[in-house]
């Protein structure tokens, strides 16, 4: 049986520092439900941001507040409902804004339905890096639902969604972070060519190893940017933008610039924060169609749910065969104590290529 209280790492109010207790309640499963013994969290862009500047609803629903949203571990108790895992599996999760599912504690609730079995080939450190960074990438492009804010492609799993994308150029900017590398990874399974990212160039050998075709230095100048795109692409128009950064205006303004008529362009923040409005107003009025989804780490909004059905039965497949592979992982020392250290470096810009993992077990 499973403890009743469990170290969690709090934060008590907004912006208050962190506090590591040891009696947070661990809540037990419901009949669709398991209990899961974490062992691996990863940290997020949003766990940094939601640090610095604290945040109220809808994103924290109230404090004290746990952080976390991507994690993998064992499961140690099913609801009597559970007919998919069963107790001792490994499983990856993504995670969800509210206490009971959030990742910087011990244990872990979550509904049954929505774990993926991490294959034999994958470490816990490495299943970890996966959820919220794999959900952001594909919601944009693939949910199809009703209200999704998706460019909704064909996904690969139904007709054509392998070859009517073959040959066409696509652009990831940022391609060396979390979410940048399963957009280049995606992009090779659906066929897309050219896959070019921009990323620091000590990240481009890794890059090109996971389906970029060629990689830009980031700090290229935006002319610099559009003349080397033209040249690459062999003066094919792009039509697939994805901005996996979102922190650069300047950059994104260069993606949606260069996008052809009719082309998707997705983004991991609303598209009023990338200050390109002005541009989408013109291409409007031009009537070139072009589509703008924006990401949404999660499939339980409405519009992603069918997305996130779908992915659940075939992630495990992917990472299982390789067409998918996990971000390289950089692991900090001390457990949920050393989160913090982890967090303010990746809010100072400190942070390329890897995902900062912790393990449950070392937190003092």
């Amino acid at each position: 049986m499973a403890p009743t209280t469990q170290k969690a790492l709090v934060i008590p109010a907004a912006k208050a520092p962190f506090q590591l207790v040891a009696d947070w309640p661990v809540t037990k499963p419901g009949p669709s439900d398991v209990l899961i013994k974490l062992v691996s969290v990863a940290l997020n862009p949003v766990d940094a941001w939601i640090k610095e500047f604290g945040a109220g609803p809808p994103l924290v629903p109230g404090y004290p507040f746990i952080l976390g949203d991507d994690g993998a571990g064992v499961v140690e108790e099913v609801g009597p409902e559970v007919t998919n895992v069963a107790k001792g599996d490994r499983v990856l999760v993504v995670g969800g804004f509210n206490n009971d599912r959030a990742m910087f504690k011990e244990y872990l609730t979550h509904p049954a339905r929505e774990v993926v079995k991490i294959p034999d080939n994958l470490s816990f450190d490495q299943a970890a890096t996966i959820p919220l960074a794999f959900a952001t990438a594909v919601t944009p492009i693939w949910a199809s639902g009703e209200g999704a804010n998706s460019v909704r492609f064909t996904p690969p799993w139904e007709e054509g969604g392998r070859t009517k994308y073959a040959g066409k150029p696509a652009l990831v900017l940022g391609g060396s972070t979390s979410v940048g590398q399963f957009v280049i990874q995606l992009a090779r399974l659906q066929g897309f060519s050219p896959i070019i990212a921009t990323s620091s160039l000590r990240n481009a050998e890794f890059l090109k190893s996971i389906g970029a075709t060629d990689v830009l230095d980031r700090s290229l100048s935006p002319a610099d940017i559009k003349n080397a795109l033209s040249s690459l692409t062999g003066g094919k128009p792009i039509e697939y933008v994805y901005d996996a950064w979102g922190r650069d205006r300047e950059s994104a303004r260069v993606g949606y610039s260069v996008l052809a008529p009719g082309g998707a362009f997705a983004t991991v923040i609303p598209q009023e924060l990338t200050d390109i409005a002005d541009l989408v107003e013109e291409s409007e009025k031009k009537g070139e169609g072009r589509r703008i989804g924006q990401a949404w780490a999660t499939y339980d909004t409405p519009g992603n749910k069918e997305l996130g059905e779908e992915i659940y039965k075939r992630l495990t497949g992917w990472l299982e065969t390789g067409a998918i592979v996990p971000n390289r992982v950089e692991v900090l020392p001390n457990g949920l104590a050393g989160v913090e250290t982890g967090l303010q470096r990746m809010f100072k810009g400190q942070v390329s290529g890897v995902k900062l993992v912790v393990h449950i077990s070392e937190t003092p």
